[in-house]
């Protein structure tokens, strides 16, 4: 009998390994805001070994992932990524659109309040996203035991990634200097963050996000949330979600390639490399799966282009004043003040309701906003996309447009510039991003640590592939909108199973 029952006891035991999928005891999403593919091989020579390079001597490249949708910004890219899925599903149509006529940001909410600060920089949880993330089906695989956050200098760059159920997401008051968070998540910062901005204050007086600077602090409050919440230290697998935002600002306004971007870059290397060191130490070499992205990458300026003779087109329609001057003309057409509601990132917002209040005819107000935006020589084609099967679009383009479409968020119409294009002013030295075109599109996808073989892939890959990949290697089930495929090497590895 007393055998019987070790056997019973031996088989069960065994039975329970099988049952239970291995899994790392942390996973690591580091998104670079602004980072185009190739900075990987640009910087090479100047790299300290530790940190990119590490990353592609270590893991596992995907060297030609696009992002399949426009417009290539930040909210939507950040999404993205973490939901496995595109606008059109997870809702995030831009980092500023419309829900139900009100303009919001893609984290706006206005029933949350501030934690750690008075401004409303607190404002803010991911109630906007529609779908659900990598964070949110870890939690929902271990009866919420895993611990999932997020952290970024920008708002949209931590709350997105960490998902709806997470534990927590940090972020930084501009306006305060401080990092940051809001009731969604807790009620009160934790002492750990209260004591890091004592100790930073002095730092976070100049705009963090504008400086080298910015990416150590990110790092840096990132190794203490991984302390002082012990991530990766107990039986269920935890998160952490980073975002760099200081990249894509000093992009933004210096250019791609300036002297200022390249410190950025190389400040980015150096983090890298002892934040490694840094999950070593504390997860244990082999203990965690990482995986380094972009949200979109950066269009090089155009002084910088024209200058070596490449094609460029500096595009300066953009933003209220364009939104005027096409209300201004299509009321010389049609008698009527306010067509268009907003032009933003791209997109053009029809006043439906001006439009049928005042009967006019909404097909030729479309039509007149187009030839509108078509006198511009960078414009390559502006696209009706409630019409866009009509449209003579080239298919890759048009699935794009087609996959950053939300009905009730997007705007109506669509502009696309020539390839090159950005919208910005042609004396500006910044670059810009948000187009279809590969500076714009192709991003770096790169995985490193458990159960990661080293190599690389020039097959096509999406930013969607992210989360399915995470997903399958962890065993769990995808985010609840995600279209992504898993890698094939990453998951039919005889490690992965």
């Amino acid at each position: 009998m007393k055998r019987f029952s070790l056997f019973l006891i031996s088989v069960t035991a065994a039975l329970m390994a099988i049952a239970q999928p291995a899994r790392p005891k942390l996973v690591v999403g580091i998104v670079v805001d602004q980072m185009r593919w190739d900075y990987m091989h640009y910087y090479h020579d100047r790299f300290t070994g530790g940190g990119f390079d590490r990353l592609l001597a270590e893991g596992y490249s995907c060297n030609n992932c696009i992002i399949d949708y426009v417009p290539t910004v930040t909210a939507c890219g950040h999404a993205s990524i973490y939901t496995g899925s595109v606008p059109a599903f997870h809702g995030v149509a831009g980092n500023n659109y419309f829900i139900y006529g009100k303009h919001v940001s893609s984290v706006q909410d206005d029933t949350a309040n501030p934690v750690g600060s008075n401004g409303n920089a607190g404002r803010r949880s991911p109630r906007n996203l529609l779908a659900t993330t990598i964070g949110d089906e870890l939690r929902l695989a271990t009866d919420f035991k895993s611990r999932v956050y997020g952290v970024a200098l920008k708002d949209r760059a931590a709350i997105l990634p960490a998902g709806h159920a997470a534990n927590g997401a940090f972020w930084v008051d501009r306006k305060n200097g401080c990092f940051i968070t809001s009731d969604y998540y807790m009620k009160q910062l934790p002492p750990y963050v209260q004591a890091f901005n004592k100790r930073h204050a002095q730092d976070m007086k100049i705009d963090p996000t504008k400086t080298p600077m910015g990416v150590s602090l990110t790092f840096e409050l990132a190794k203490e949330i991984l302390r002082n919440e012990r991530l990766g230290q107990t039986d269920a697998t935890d998160m952490l979600a980073i975002s760099v935002s200081s990249t894509d600002m000093i992009a933004h306004t210096y250019g791609t390639r300036s002297p200022e971007t390249n410190a950025a870059y190389l400040q980015l290397d150096r983090d890298l490399a002892d934040f490694f060191n840094t999950l070593d130490a504390t997860v244990g070499k082999g203990n965690y799966l990482l995986f380094l992205s972009a949200d979109h990458g950066g269009t090089n300026n155009y002084e910088y282009s024209t200058e070596h003779h490449l094609p460029s087109w500096a595009w300066a329609y953009w933003g209220a004043d364009v939104a005027t001057a096409m209300n201004d003309h299509l009321a010389q057409q049609f008698g009527v003040k306010n067509l268009i509601k907003d032009f933003n990132e791209y997109s053009i917002y029809l006043n439906n309701h001006a439009i049928d209040s005042a009967g006019v005819d909404r097909e030729a107000v479309k039509r007149e906003a187009v030839k509108f935006f078509c006198r511009a020589p960078q414009v390559d084609r502006v696209v009706d996309i409630e019409n866009i099967q009509n449209e003579p679009v080239p298919q890759p383009l048009k699935e794009r447009i087609i996959k950053g479409y939300h009905p009730e968020r997007s705007g109506e119409l669509f502009v696309v510039l020539k390839p090159g294009g950005y919208a910005g002013e042609a004396h500006e030295p910044g670059s810009n991003h948000g187009t279809w075109s590969t500076d714009d599109s192709h991003i770096p996808m790169v995985f490193m640590g458990w159960h990661v073989p080293h190599g690389e892939t020039a097959r096509p890959t999406g930013m969607t592939d992210i989360a399915a990949t995470i997903c399958a290697m962890l065993h769990i089930q995808m985010p609840s909108a995600c279209i992504g495929t898993p890698v094939p090497a990453l998951t039919d590895h005889p490690l992965s199973k």
